[in-house]
C-alpha cells in the first residue's frame, strides 16, 4: 500500500456577521476585488497570520470589515471546512466564526474587496463553499436562540420584549404570538433583567425595559415553531 504524504494548508478565517436590519436577518457580504472568483460575493474573511491565534484573527477580520471599534460582539466558532478543490488557489483550510451584533450601519469594504453590504440570508451563488458556510452558520444562531439569551446579542440594551420578539421571528423566519412570547420570556429565569424604566412610543402603551441577564443557558428551551404551523411561542 502507498503512504501518502501529509497535506500542509494554509489558514483562513472566514466571518459569518449577523444583525436584524429593517425586521430582516441579514449577513454581511463583500465583492471580491481579487482573483479567483474576482466580482462575486463572498463573506469576508482573510488569512492566520504569523504568531496570531484563531480567535484573535477572527475579531481582527470583524474589526476590519466592520470598520467599527470598541465593539463587544458574540463570536463562537462554527466549523472549519479543509474540502480538496474548495478553493482553487490550492489547499486552504477555513476556520469559520459567527458574529452576532446589533443593527449596525452599511460597512465600508475592506482593502481587498470592491464593496461591502448587508445582503439577505437566501443570497446565492456565493464564492467558494461560503453558501454551505452560511447555512452552517443561520442553522447554529437558530439552534442557539432556542436554548440559550443569545437573541439579546442583536438588540442593543436597554431593550422591549417586542424588540427581542422581532429578533427571534427575524432569525427564525416565522411570526410569533406577542402575548405568549412575552409570558415565557419573562418567566425563565435569568433571560433578562428589568431595567426599572419605560419607552414611551408615539402611540400606544408604555413598554418596559430590560437589559440580558445572568443566564448561559435557557430551561425550559423556547422550541422554535414550524414555519408551516401558526405561531404558538
Amino acid at each position: 500500500m502507498r503512504s501518502r504524504r501529509p497535506t500542509t494548508f494554509q489558514i483562513a478565517v472566514d466571518l459569518v456577521i449577523l444583525t436584524v436590519r429593517d425586521a430582516r436577518l441579514a449577513v454581511l457580504l463583500i465583492e471580491r476585488g481579487n482573483d479567483p472568483y474576482r466580482g462575486q460575493l463572498a463573506l469576508p474573511g482573510g488569512f492566520l497570520r504569523d504568531g496570531e491565534d484563531l480567535p484573535d484573527a477572527a475579531e481582527r477580520e470583524l474589526r476590519e470589515e466592520t470598520g467599527l471599534h470598541g465593539l463587544s460582539p458574540h463570536l463562537e466558532q462554527v466549523g472549519s471546512y479543509a474540502t480538496p478543490g474548495r478553493d482553487p488557489r490550492g489547499a486552504i483550510a477555513s476556520v469559520a466564526y459567527l458574529a452576532i451584533l446589533p443593527d449596525l450601519p452599511v460597512p465600508v469594504a475592506g482593502t481587498d474587496a470592491a464593496a461591502a453590504g448587508w445582503y439577505a440570508i437566501d443570497t446565492r451563488p456565493l464564492a467558494f463553499d461560503h453558501d454551505r458556510i452560511l447555512r452552517d452558520a443561520v442553522e447554529r444562531a437558530r439552534t442557539r436562540l432556542e436554548n440559550t439569551p443569545l437573541a439579546a446579542a442583536f438588540c442593543r440594551e436597554p431593550f422591549t420584549i417586542g424588540d427581542l420578539r422581532a429578533v427571534y421571528e427575524a432569525v427564525w423566519g416565522v411570526p410569533l404570538d406577542p402575548r405568549n412570547f412575552h409570558r415565557k420570556v419573562t418567566g425563565l429565569s435569568g433571560f433578562v433583567t428589568s431595567t426599572g424604566e419605560t419607552r414611551h412610543p408615539p402611540t400606544g402603551r408604555p413598554a418596559n425595559l430590560y437589559r440580558r441577564g445572568p443566564a448561559a443557558t435557557l430551561y425550559p428551551p423556547l422550541q422554535r415553531p414550524n414555519a408551516a404551523s401558526p405561531p404558538t411561542v
